[in-house]
């Protein structure tokens, strides 16, 4: 009997290979960024005075400035009513970003199992080092919006979450940051190189 393939059965692998590394292909836009911290007076004057009405009664205020392979911004990082806080502002002073570290039990539990599910996809071996949930400035209409959802740690639609994992074993581990929206759908990733320690001041 002779064997008959239908036209439609058959796959070009290129596109079959691509179809499979979709959820994947974030990994292929990584980003590689170095935190490192630096002086008050090196934090761009613009951005000081937008987030000084906010800093009033913080412990433990930090300046730093961080680079990745396509941009720079700098942050605040300070403690209020216990909790961590880092607010990302650009060079010319817009405000990007707020975040607060959480717990896994901080997060929505639908949210964190598609977080997980994608960790489990990503990795094997993997060790969740912190957790942020991030309230970007272009969602709110204004900075004092953003700054009173993030004090007040809302969990709203236009929230993010970003955490900080390590991968591998022993000295061929790698660090990346990966983000997904308030849902745990994926959004991007970047590797985190080791920090400059050069640049530390104390």
């Amino acid at each position: 009997m002779k064997s008959i393939v239908s036209d439609t059965m058959k796959c070009n692998p290129w596109p079959c290979l691509f179809l499979l590394l979709l959820p994947f292909l974030g990994l292929s836009q990584a980003k590689y960024e170095r935190e490192f911290r630096i002086r008050e007076s090196q934090f761009p004057v613009a951005a000081l005075e937008k987030a000084q009405p906010y800093l009033d009664g913080v412990r433990r205020l930090r300046f730093y400035k961080e680079i990745d392979s396509s941009r720079q911004s700098f942050e605040i990082k300070f403690r209020k009513d216990r909790l961590n806080y880092s607010v990302e502002y650009s060079p010319s002073g817009v405000l990007e970003d707020i975040e607060v570290t959480i717990r896994p039990n901080d997060i929505p539990n639908e949210s964190w199992d598609a977080i997980i599910r994608h960790l489990s996809n990503f990795t094997d071996t993997y060790k969740i080092r912190k957790i942020q949930q991030q309230y970007p400035g272009d969602a709110f209409e204004t900075d004092s919006v953003t700054f009173r959802n993030a004090f007040q740690n809302l969990l709203l639609p236009e929230i993010r979450y970003e955490l900080m994992i390590q991968t591998g074993k022993g000295k061929t581990f790698k660090e990346f940051e990966i983000l997904y929206d308030s849902g745990g759908e994926f959004l991007q990733m970047r590797e985190s190189l080791p920090p400059n320690y050069d640049h530390v001041l104390y």
